[in-house]
């Protein structure tokens, strides 16, 4: 081979390399979580019917504290939210599959959850609370021993009955959703709830469709945080833009307007 011909083999070699190094490199760089969203130009959020937090109005409008938030964080980080209703039992799968990009509906922070998915820093507080009938007796969760008491499937509320020794006790109803639970009280086919107490400042007492049922007792405390795929660089974009709506004071007027209160 001659010296000219060996050259230009040389340098188209070269070229290749350059080439799939470059392409190495755009999908090194495409390979983030937040570009996956912004290259789809929206964050697909996962959500259930909660109010404070995800819900649709009396005028059919879909609202709530998450939803507003939601769509603020998304305008910063220049991409467009799509809101899509979930199954709460089968989230992290929905996640984890990419049907969804987060889950962003009042999800309890917690050790579990936090080996499997990107939480973001506690924004709102929480606690679980035991909801009755009024007029009904309560002297403790003991009085529920053998009773049956519904929760949401896969939710905290659950978590705090199985580790409760006498809800432990109870006749445990899983139910789709913490509306669903509300709907067994007031229907009398359950004698206690255990729902957020976000939710259930909202949908019971004066003014209210469950007018008849109040909180008799609080149980865990917690915070609520949302939730991305393990290792998602995302997170820690909105953790950023969290602290920015904290300190001009858009955080605190969202949680006014749903009647919330921020994470310490």
């Amino acid at each position: 081979m001659k010296r000219n011909e060996l050259s230009r083999l040389f340098a188209s070699l070269l070229a290749l390399i350059m080439v799939f190094s470059l392409a190495a490199c755009s999908a090194k760089k495409e390979a983030t979580d937040l570009d996956y969203v912004k290259k789809n130009g929206k964050m697909v959020i996962g959500y259930t019917n909660y109010a404070p937090m995800n819900y649709f109005d009396e005028a059919g409008n879909f609202t709530g504290f998450d939803t507003e938030l939601a769509k603020i964080v998304c305008e910063k980080l220049g991409v467009e939210p799509e809101f899509v209703e979930i199954d709460w039992e089968t989230k992290e799968v929905e996640l984890n599959a990419k049907s969804i990009d987060c889950i962003w509906n009042g999800l309890t922070i917690d050790s579990k959850r936090k080996q499997t998915m990107e939480i973001t820093v506690p924004y709102v507080k929480n606690a679980q609370v035991v909801l009755m009938k009024k007029g009904s007796a309560y002297d403790g969760t003991a009085s529920l021993i053998g009773k049956t008491v519904v929760a949401e499937q896969g939710s905290a509320g659950e978590d705090t009955i199985l580790a409760d020794d006498n809800l432990k006790q109870a006749n445990f109803v899983a139910k789709t959703l913490q509306t669903d639970c509300l709907l067994e009280l007031k229907a009398g086919t359950a004698d206690a709830a255990v729902l957020d107490l976000t939710l259930a400042k909202t949908m019971t007492g004066e003014g209210t469709s469950y007018e008849d049922i109040e909180i008799v007792d609080y149980l865990a405390e917690e915070d609520y945080g949302v939730a991305f795929r393990k290792g998602s660089d995302i997170c820690a974009e909105v953790n950023k833009i969290f602290a920015e709506l904290v300190s001009n004071g858009t955080m605190t007027g969202l949680a006014e307007k749903y009647g919330l209160e921020l994470a310490e």
